[in-house]
């Protein structure tokens, strides 16, 4: 009996392709929505490093020209401060190296050349004013005891506030009738003066010191022992002082102008208008706080 064939067998059946259904797009996020969202922020992070990075790049930069800078200031000035190779240093000028030739008078530490004879008392011929009949010069001295020209309480007042140094000089009126001796004190300063000058009157009115007069040889005994009309005036740390006797010892009354003119014409024409201002010319010297004739007073004689 014939056997049965075996079965044909069938072809397999081709996948069947579905088909996708394509899913909507957002409206308000689209692909390239994301991928620039996504590079604006990495975008973002780099920019703010770039900036912290372009901050402190350029604060580098500045403190760098800064310094810089600096180096080449000091390099200029270096430059500038030497005189180039072969060029010779500029020597002072004659106004640099010499001092002033004024002076402060209000201290002796900006008026430091003591006193001389020869700047007060320069011949044998001393003329105030130009027209009037000379003054005779009979005796001259410095000394740096400023108790020879007082006496008493006057005396160690001057020492006390430092008077180190007296010029005077004793010399004839011009009619020949008065002795005067005159002169400067030379003192710490302006304060030391003004005290010196306030006490003298008191002490004279109450007889506790006087001022000395230089003699000069014979006849001239008066201006040491009478009795005298005495003036004085302070100009910086200068006390200038006069004293007028009559030649012949007798007592000078206190209304006598020609006592009066003779201390006028020695301490304010010669000794401030003259020989102080010589000293402070280009200087700051204070002036004189008073006239001459407004202190002035009477002292007894030695035998009084």
């Amino acid at each position: 009996m014939p056997q049965p064939l075996p079965p044909t067998p069938q072809p397999v059946p081709a996948a069947t392709t579905r088909t996708t259904v394509p899913i909507p797009a957002s409206p308000s996020l689209r692909a390239t929505d994301v991928s620039e969202l996504s590079r604006n922020r990495r975008g973002g992070r780099r920019g703010g490093g770039r900036v912290w990075q372009t901050l402190i790049g350029g604060a580098a930069v500045l403190l760098l020209l800064s310094l810089t800078g600096l180096a080449v200031a000091a390099l200029l000035d270096e430059r500038a401060a030497a005189p180039p190779a072969g060029q010779p240093t500029a020597q002072p000028t004659v106004a640099e190296t010499n001092p002033p030739s004024g002076s402060d008078l209000d201290s002796r530490d900006t008026d430091q050349a003591p006193l001389t004879v020869k700047e007060l008392f320069p011949g044998k011929q001393l003329v105030v004013t130009d027209g009037k009949p000379a003054y005779r010069v009979l005796k001259t001295q410095t000394s740096a005891n400023c108790a020879l020209a007082a006496t008493g309480e006057i005396a160690d007042l001057l020492v006390r506030l430092g008077c180190n140094q007296v010029v005077r000089g004793t010399l004839r009126s011009p009619d020949g009738d008065h002795l005067l001796t005159a002169g400067l004190f030379n003192l710490t300063d302006v304060a030391s003066t003004q005290r010196v000058r306030d006490r003298i009157r008191p002490l004279l009115d109450e007889r506790q010191g006087r001022f000395r007069g230089l003699a000069a040889g014979d006849d001239t005994e008066a201006v040491e022992k009478a009795a005298a009309r005495v003036g004085w005036q302070v100009r910086g740390h200068y006390l200038a002082f006069c004293l007028v006797t009559r030649a012949d010892g007798e007592r000078i009354p206190t209304d006598d102008t020609v006592a009066r003119e003779i201390m006028y014409d020695l301490i304010e024409l010669h000794l401030n208008r003259g020989v102080l201002d010589r000293r402070a010319a280009g200087g700051t010297a204070a002036q004189p706080t008073g006239g001459p004739t407004d202190d002035s007073a009477g002292q007894q004689g030695t035998g009084d």
